[in-house]
């Protein structure tokens, strides 16, 4: 497993690093607030652990990724499953989705959502 924090558009080899788990695809995890991104790794749970081991809240951490081949950037994710808050895999919060959005596109710049 390979996990980076992403701060910068993912250099070539920074891209072969995240993409170690899935050739065509790199799972992200975002601190929707913090506005902090990782990737890389097999599950969004991994990523997530190390977001809230760094102080970051259940509540600001959202998960999805991107295709690499379609370059698109995909809102679902068992890990975006919270009773109360949002019951599905998707992002389903408008303005939350769009916060992860804006993260997301910050760095991979070229990707569209949908």
């Amino acid at each position: 497993m390979a996990i980076l924090k992403i701060d910068s558009p993912p250099s070539k080899k920074e891209l072969k690093t995240l993409t170690k788990e899935f050739p065509e695809y790199i799972k992200l995890v975002a601190d929707i607030e913090n506005k902090i991104l990782y990737g890389g790794s097999r599950l969004h749970a991994d990523i997530e652990k190390i977001l809230i081991n760094s102080g970051s809240l259940q509540k600001n951490v959202w998960g999805r990724g991107v295709d690499l081949i379609f370059k698109k950037i995909e809102c679902s994710a068992v890990a975006n499953i919270r009773p109360g808050l949002n019951p599905s895999t998707e992002i389903l919060d408008p303005a939350i989705r769009e916060k992860f959005i804006n993260i997301v596109k910050k760095y991979f710049p070229e990707y569209i959502y949908g």
